[in-house]
């Protein structure tokens, strides 16, 4: 039996910690109203599937409109006083099909802060959602290869995870075996971090500001599988500058890029 009025005492709880945020000093400064429209109908159309699914009458308890009457958003565009670097991702993203995303400058002390101090910056639904991509090395790579032409058995890889998530060697390198069909053996694979000057040549970014995003090589990409099961399904990542990120919807992102999705951290 579903208690509508608990129901209803969690639907007035999203909508006051969205007035919340909308009052947020940070926040205000760093979302346009756009995000925040997106946002708010992202979480009104969650709460009318679940009222569909459940069957339940609520129009006595709450006064949500139905997800057909909600307004439609204009397809993102290039936003035209945007740092040449957003623009360029911005132009890779609409290329690739996403129907939306955010980009969102950070203050300086961001990564001198804790994981929830970013989170609030950003407006992230946790600190799970805070994620980072690192370029990682097979040192080991068979001599046949060379570079990342096959993604399955390539010598570089793009792998995202979470900040929360501690990366898992061992995981990591039997998951690359697998990619491969096991036609090599455990003896050719070691996964490492790539030295600093080779991320920068590879990816065209420097630390703390990779992205996946118009990478300057086309690496192969890795994602957590945890990520992959992100609720709500948006994450945060690296947008090219320091002070620059972007959060991305999870399914679209990995329409778009096609990540092997693994087991790639510690439980």
């Amino acid at each position: 039996m579903v208690d509508v009025n608990s129901l209803k005492a969690r639907f007035d709880a999203i909508s006051s910690r969205l007035d919340e945020l909308e009052k947020h000093a940070t926040l205000k400064a760093a979302l346009s109203g756009r995000n925040l429209q997106e946002r708010q109908i992202a979480i009104l159309k969650r709460i009318d599937k679940l009222v569909q699914a459940l069957r339940l009458d609520l129009s006595a308890a709450t006064s949500l409109p139905p997800a057909s009457t909600l307004p439609l958003l204009p397809r993102p565009t290039v936003t035209p006083d945007a740092s040449p670097t957003q623009q360029r991702l911005e132009q890779e993203l609409l290329h690739r099909g996403f129907s939306s995303y955010r980009f969102i400058r950070v203050p300086a002390e961001y990564y001198d802060r804790q994981l929830e101090f970013r989170r609030d910056c950003l407006g992230a639904a946790s600190v799970n959602h805070l994620c980072k991509s690192i370029v990682m090395e097979n040192t080991r790579a068979h001599e046949s290869v060379t570079g990342w032409d096959d993604p399955r058995n390539s010598k570089y890889y793009c792998v995202i995870v979470q900040y929360t998530a501690r990366l898992h060697a061992d995981k990591l390198k039997v998951g690359v075996q697998e990619l491969g069909g096991r036609k090599l053996g455990r003896q050719y694979y070691n996964m490492r971090l790539a030295a600093e000057e080779v991320n920068d040549r590879l990816t065209g970014f420097s630390h703390n500001a990779v992205t996946p995003i118009c990478m300057r090589e086309r690496l192969p990409i890795l994602m957590s599988h945890r990520i992959a099961k992100l609720q709500p399904g948006e994450f945060w990542l690296g947008a090219g500058e320091v002070d620059l990120k972007v959060g991305l919807n999870v399914d679209e992102f990995i329409t778009a890029y096609q990540p092997f999705v693994l087991d790639c951290t510690y439980d």
